[in-house]
């Protein structure tokens, strides 16, 4: 009798998603949206996670040898929101992936075994994997630099081919500012945040990576949209990895606006 072999992993598309504040958890629409979203995707063999809420460097991992809590990094919010849990098998071959593909570049790899997933990690994956049966690790960025984050997506880009699905995680548009929950979360939303998600809604749609890339010098109200950067950047890194194994056509899969911010996200495929 010839034996069975295992299936050959599914080439994996690219996201980059707006993830949002731990309350935008309890808005039905976003939810249903990420859960409609993970249901279309092939089945990952594990996911790398690139969040806006982790910065350091050298480039760091989060941890693979033994389960750490969740990292509840904001303040000021109802206790509900500091009970969430998510216990995703951990994934230490894909972090010695990560360590081999990367090698010297910026840095390095570091292994930070102390590091649970923070908000801009499990906030989406509790909608999107709710079984939490898919092993996870979460990716520092080491640098905000657009074409270093650009050069390691595509660095990354192998990954794809072995079945693990790498996130961006950050924010279309993010200035808190804009913030107010006396409002209707959807009322409309101010003008430089919608002047902001057309522009980065079309140059997608054309493939423009240098445009994304220089958004501070080229997009209407960018530094109103993004006051700082570090919710714009994980889509650099996406944009890399998509760049380098096969272009970077993409499709808008969420759109819309919560509290002014925009929701747009992206799949590459």
């Amino acid at each position: 009798m010839v034996g069975m072999t295992a299936a050959a992993p599914s080439r994996m598309p690219i996201l980059y998603l707006s993830h949002g504040a731990p309350p935008l958890a309890d808005d039905a629409r976003w939810t249903a949206q990420l859960a409609s979203w993970s249901a279309d995707l092939p089945t990952p063999r594990n996911i790398l996670m690139v969040s806006a809420h982790w910065e350091n460097a050298p480039l760091s991992l989060s941890a693979t040898q033994q389960a750490r809590p969740l990292v509840y990094d904001f303040w000021g919010f109802p206790e509900k929101y500091y009970t969430v849990t998510y216990d995703a098998p951990l994934a230490p071959d894909l972090a010695g992936t990560v360590e081999g593909l990367v090698g010297d570049h910026a840095g390095g790899v570091h292994r930070d075994e102390t590091r649970g997933l923070d908000h801009g990690a499990y906030v989406p994956l509790v909608e999107m994997f709710p079984e939490a049966d898919v092993p996870v690790v979460q990716m520092s960025m080491p640098t905000l630099d657009p074409r270093q984050l650009f050069e390691l997506g595509r660095r990354l880009a192998p990954l794809r081919e072995e079945g693990t699905l790498i996130v961006g995680s950050g924010f279309t548009t993010h200035n808190l500012a804009w913030f107010d929950p006396r409002e209707p979360a959807d009322a409309a939303p101010p003008t430089p945040s919608a002047e902001f998600d057309h522009w980065a809604a079309e140059a997608l749609r054309r493939g423009d990576v240098d445009a994304v890339l220089d958004f501070e010098t080229r997009a209407p109200a960018a530094r109103v949209a993004h006051p700082r950067t570090e919710h714009w950047a994980p889509l650099y890194l996406a944009l890399g990895a998509a760049d380098a194994s096969g272009g970077v056509d993409s499709s808008s899969v969420v759109d819309g606006f919560w509290y002014g911010l925009s929701k747009r996200s992206w799949q590459f495929d």
